[in-house]
């Protein structure tokens, strides 16, 4: 079904249930069994609250092997429970595929930290020129979030299906002044990462989708994780609801093509690959380790657990069961969490089928990063 302009217009940013079902691997010798049950409880209490996601699934990966914890279903009047492969929107999650790009074009000399816009991307406001690529990755570039803007907002209602070209995005940015000097201080700006898969482009001569699966996905095997311009989803999915419309959630799984947000959202994943993917990042031993995790104040949207700080492309999280490095991402019928462990030994993703930011209400918020938040301590108590 697709959600109505209207109620896209009021949700989107890029800025009901089946039956309890709970799937596990072996637990470990190390494990708090105490944890894993209140993250069981705490996922129960998230799917069955008013407004709740049609489906919560928690996949937690050690070593090679993958354990599930599952609440709903993956599409409503499904008669299974939600799987590790099952494909969703990632979000916002995209942009640590885009850091991780471009982190790779950096280690192989290609790019550095310190490459300009004006040096690369052609056709930019002139304002934009001296913004580097480590501003772009940890979001203190100044340029204005495309996706904030009314212009972008009416584009989108009127043709949901049928993006514009990636660069065209940027154009809805309507006035190219800086927001503030670039380095000056920390802006999460969806422009950030559209313009970082540009720089990606420029350098290579090929389509960032293309450099995407030759740097990331191919060398970490994610074969179920790709970049699609249209609005579908591959079979095996979760499908994506909103649940605030009056009556049954309303299945808004198709509603947008991932176009509109390309390189800052579009990506579609499963639980299983991005474990993967972000185990692989935070432990990826590159020349710029050290600049990738240097840290400021800043938060991911929506908000990750415990303290948020921000780094390249990544953020860290200290919980009160301890530190982990990811990334979080919110859009219309889902919303992310994914993080590793800081040797990258383990790995933790978070999904659930319907948009969930703090604006949605603070109880359904605050039960939602307590899920992040004893995910992280099931996580860590594997250790």
């Amino acid at each position: 079904m697709v959600m109505s302009r209207r109620a896209i217009l009021a949700q989107a940013t890029l800025a009901a249930a089946g039956g309890l079902v709970w799937t596990a691997g072996p637990a470990t010798a190390t494990g708090r069994p105490r944890v894993e049950d209140s993250l069981r409880a705490a996922i129960r209490r998230l799917h069955e609250s008013p407004h709740g996601p049609p489906a919560v699934v928690v996949a937690i990966g050690r070593g090679s092997g993958t354990s599930l914890y599952t609440a709903g279903v993956p599409r409503l009047g499904a008669r299974r429970s939600p799987r590790a492969d099952d494909h969703m929107r990632v979000a916002s999650v995209a942009k640590a595929f885009s850091g991780a790009t471009a982190l790779s074009l950096v280690s192989s000399g290609r790019l550095s930290l310190d490459t300009a816009v004006g040096r690369t991307v052609r056709g930019m406001p002139r304002k934009w020129s001296a913004v580097t690529l480590r501003q772009l990755l940890g979001h203190t570039s100044g340029i204005p979030d495309f996706s904030g803007t009314t212009e972008f907002r009416d584009a989108l209602v009127a043709n949901l299906q049928n993006p514009p070209p990636p660069r065209e995005l940027l154009s809805y940015a309507v006035d190219p002044d800086l927001l503030f000097r670039p380095g000056g201080r920390y802006a999460y700006s969806n422009s950030d990462n559209i313009l970082v898969a540009l720089m990606c482009e420029a350098v290579t001569g090929r389509r960032y989708e293309d450099v995407l699966r030759q740097r990331v996905l191919q060398p970490l095997g994610l074969r179920d994780t790709t970049l699609p311009s249209g609005p579908d989803l591959p079979e095996p999915a979760l499908h994506g609801y909103d649940t605030t419309v009056a009556g049954p959630p309303e299945d808004v799984t198709t509603a947008v093509a991932a176009g509109w947000s390309w390189a800052s959202g579009g990506v579609v994943s499963t639980p299983a690959d991005l474990v993967r993917f972000i185990r692989g990042y935070v432990g990826t031993t590159l020349p710029d380790r050290a600049a990738r995790l240097a840290f400021r104040p800043g938060g991911s949207e929506p908000p990750g657990p415990g303290t948020n700080a921000a780094g390249l492309a990544l953020f860290r999280y200290d919980t009160r069961y301890g530190r982990v490095y990811g990334h979080t991402g919110n859009t219309l019928g889902y919303t992310q969490f994914t993080a590793a462990t800081p040797d990258a030994r383990g790995g933790v993703a978070v999904s659930t089928t319907a948009q969930i930011t703090p604006t949605t209400g603070p109880p359904l918020f605050g039960q939602l990063r307590e899920v992040f938040e004893l995910a992280v301590g099931v996580l860590l108590a594997e250790g």
